[in-house]
């Protein structure tokens, strides 16, 4: 098993493992502790089947069962994804967690690729504990102890014509208020935990000044120090950990055909982040070459640091 960052900030890609022969003695540690580290993994050519995709994200916890997204006949817990000329756009050109409207939000999300198109179908990944570490201090400290609620989105739309099926769903899944910062349970960083698909208001908040600041925060996934692209190839499989990464999927490809299996994995309540919370420190150059790493008791989260360029040095040029 070899791993090649891919980003100063987050992502890497694993390389000479067959995810069909993890079991919990063979490779699964090592790998749930890669997803903690660099939030998203890259994983290619493998040749998983659906059941052995299953098996694999048993792995991990309790499979998760969507009730919006169309899911295999026989198997509920496998979500497929396909797209083709004859099918609506997809609803995926939103930045967002996935299932943040649910009390428990998932763990983590495993999506592979049967076919992709030629052009486009790309699926960009935000880093939310990176986006928290780019606020100031004060706007860190400002965000302390707040909550947000996570409605249903543009989910909402897609039962607009069965109310009787909206309400049953609402009845399975009321709505969630979460922390606006979360703490990662296995890494204690902490994380900017709302999104713009399912985030609709700041609760302790004036309606005027919430809005404004929960717009200034979902603007937060724009900066392309925290993002990572990546592009799908038939047997691309990516793993990210949904408590702390967003994603955003371009609707770019369509009408061509795309077809993608998921597996996502259940969590658990969303833990508030304190002030006392110990820091991991990132130096990284602008010109994207990492540097030193050290520990610093007290601040807050994990940190990302930028040495300043000066005009006409190497990397000055963008």
């Amino acid at each position: 098993m070899r791993l090649e960052r891919l980003g100063p900030v987050f992502g890497a890609e694993l390389t000479n493992i067959d995810l069909g022969a993890v079991t919990a003695s063979n490779g699964f540690d090592e790998i749930n502790e890669l997803i903690s580290q660099h939030e998203v993994l890259v994983i290619r050519d493998q040749r998983l089947s659906a059941e052995e995709q299953l098996n694999f994200g048993r792995l991990f916890g309790e499979l998760a069962i969507s009730p919006f997204s169309p899911r295999s006949a026989t198997q509920p817990e496998l979500i497929v994804l396909e797209t083709d000329a004859q099918s609506k756009r997809p609803l995926t050109d939103i930045w967002h967690a996935d299932e943040t409207y649910k009390l428990e939000p998932p763990k983590l999300t495993i999506l592979k690729a049967l076919i992709s198109p030629r052009l486009g179908g790309d699926t960009v990944f935000c880093s939310m504990r990176g986006a928290f570490d780019f606020l100031s201090d004060r706007m860190q400290s400002y965000l302390s102890g707040l909550t947000a609620f996570h409605g249903f989105g543009r989910f909402r739309d897609l039962l607009e014509t069965d109310l009787a099926t909206f309400r049953e769903i609402e009845g399975r899944f009321p709505r969630a208020n979460h922390p606006v910062l979360t703490l990662h349970p296995e890494t204690s960083a902490t994380v900017l935990f709302v999104n713009r698909h399912f985030t609709e208001r700041i609760n302790e908040l004036p309606d005027e000044e919430g809005r404004s600041i929960l717009e200034f925060l979902l603007q937060q996934t724009a900066r392309p120090e925290t993002q990572l692209r990546i592009k799908w190839k038939p047997g691309t499989v990516v793993i990210w950990d949904n408590r702390s990464v967003q994603h955003y999927a371009p609707v770019d490809y369509w009408p061509q055909r795309r077809r993608m299996e998921r597996v996502t994995v259940e969590g658990q309540t969303p833990i508030p982040a304190s002030r006392d919370n110990q820091v991991i420190r990132h130096r990284i150059e602008v010109h994207g070459v990492p540097a030193e790493v050290s520990e610093d008791a007290d601040n807050v989260a994990r940190n990302y640091e930028f040495s300043k360029v000066e005009p006409g040095n190497p990397g000055d040029n963008g």
